[in-house]
């Protein structure tokens, strides 16, 4: 592995924290308009990209939450009619996590000006030069969720 020059990593550390700081604020204002926490809010977004219903012990994997954490926002995103409680139909003994999708769909406009925001960006970028954005993008989110999620 290569070393990288302390300049770089300063320049590439400040960029994570701005990214993460805009993310945050975003968030916050879309689960505002949804009346949830950020919390509720990332842990809906987990489970609505995931291929299918989840368990809670795998949000809980997912968002580096307690299992206990995880069963309150479940509590509030079930009674906000975002989330139901269904049976897995493979083991009755177990419950599953569904996302409702007309709830889902409610609130698609609110993330529009982000997509389009990527968009925007990823047009400056040759084939070749996403590939490497691309690989990038993946290991950050590998090693970050390998070493600050799951601690």
């Amino acid at each position: 592995m290569a070393e990288v020059p302390s300049d770089v990593l300063e320049r590439f550390a400040w960029y994570a924290r701005e990214m993460s700081a805009l993310t945050v604020m975003f968030h916050s204002r879309v689960a505002e308009h949804m009346g949830l926490s950020a919390t509720d809010e990332k842990c809906l977004d987990l489970a609505m990209r995931a291929d299918g219903a989840l368990t809670a012990g795998r949000i809980a994997e997912l968002s580096g939450l307690s299992t206990g954490a995880v069963t309150g926002v479940i509590d509030r995103l079930e009674r906000a009619g975002y989330v139901r409680r269904v049976r897995d139909p493979h083991d009755r003994r177990k419950v599953l996590v569904e996302v409702t999708r007309q709830n889902a769909e409610k609130f698609a406009h609110l993330f529009e000006d982000a997509l389009a925001s990527v968009e925007e960006v990823l047009s400056g970028f040759t084939p070749a030069e996403i590939e490497v954005l691309e690989r990038y993008n993946k290991a950050s989110i590998d090693v970050f969720r390998a070493r600050v999620v799951k601690g």
